[in-house]
């Protein structure tokens, strides 16, 4: 079997997989650089760092891979910095803009300003049209699996058929994805590739403290849970005392507002809850993950994940053959 060519834009990159923008600090420049040496996209969350932060992290990725993998930023639109954030990432020529939590028009008429291929994630094939129509260079898809901010009730192999048939623009799938399996039902069912946040948490290279990904490792089956931040949307995190304090419509007292968001429930302070995980206190942070994080047992190199993947993606494609 031949490894798919995954093709957006101008990258083209040696396996199939996208590594999920995740914040806070969750994916910078290490995470990106050691995804993209090992022949996938890199991703650098610039939600909730400085400009200026953001732009070192571009700057050390291209240094980390010499200037020849791929890098994008993503940058949450529900953020009241995205429009400052996207402009000062295309003004550096990262290799593309991808954004969630949101559904922004004006990145679009920016990437042709800038000349930057631009993606939205996406939950639905009405919003994927939409997407298209409006110049996306590609969307994804995610599913309810995801972890973090979600955008549907729905599986993501129920969504992914629809939103293939809606567009013509390739289609990523995400949310849930852990597995060579899971990459190769993707791509049978019409995917270019697949996007991974949750697996690479715990990865050597991650950005995240050892506390942070060592919480992934510890996760059983079940730990899993819904919460609605002040985002206004439901998002998936592990089970802590921080999820038990918010359950429900509980508060949490803002000792500090960073003004952060365009529209704010104030219920709690979601920034500082991830601020607060990815300084070492995971049990009273937010610690967002997918609906699978249980199946992650070690702590691996971001060569050795993406090998795996790749050895199971092959396993699983010979299978299929066979089954025919």
């Amino acid at each position: 079997m031949n490894i798919p060519q995954l093709q957006i834009a101008h990258m083209v990159p040696r396996v199939p997989i996208i590594q999920g923008g995740m914040g806070v600090a969750i994916s910078l420049s290490g995470l990106a650089a050691a995804v993209a040496n090992a022949g996938g996209i890199g991703i650098i969350s610039g939600t909730g760092i400085s400009i200026d932060e953001m732009i070192a992290h571009i700057r050390r990725a291209r240094e980390m891979t010499n200037g020849k993998g791929y890098i994008g930023v993503n940058v949450l639109f529900a953020m009241n910095d995205f429009a400052e954030k996207i402009k000062a990432a295309m003004q550096e020529k990262v290799d593309f803009i991808i954004s969630g939590a949101g559904f922004s028009r004006d990145m679009y008429a920016w990437g042709r300003e800038y000349g930057i291929p631009v993606i939205s994630i996406v939950s639905s094939a009405k919003l994927a049209k939409l997407a298209e129509r409006l110049g996306a260079s590609a969307v994804v898809v995610e599913g309810f699996e995801a972890g973090g901010h979600l955008g549907t009730d729905r599986p993501l192999f129920d969504i992914l058929p629809e939103v293939i048939e809606a567009v013509t623009i390739p289609v990523v799938a995400a949310g849930g994805i852990l597995t060579g399996k899971d990459v190769s039902l993707a791509i049978r069912m019409g995917a270019v590739g697949v996007q991974m946040g949750t697996r690479f948490v715990a990865s050597e290279e991650c950005d995240a403290p050892l506390s942070f990904k060592q919480k992934y490792v510890d996760c059983q089956e079940g730990d899993t849970v819904l919460v609605k931040t002040t985002v206004g949307l439901q998002g998936r995190a592990i089970r802590n005392n921080f999820t038990k304090v918010i359950e429900g419509d509980k508060k949490r007292k803002i000792e500090k507002c960073h003004d952060c968001l365009k529209n704010c429930s104030y219920r709690f302070c979601t920034l500082e809850s991830l601020l607060m995980s990815v300084n070492g206190d995971v049990e009273n942070g937010l610690v967002f993950a997918g609906s699978r994080v249980a199946e992650i047992k070690e702590i691996l190199p971001v060569q050795v994940i993406i090998n795996t993947i790749m050895d199971e993606y092959y396993a699983a494609g010979i299978a299929a053959e066979q089954a025919f």
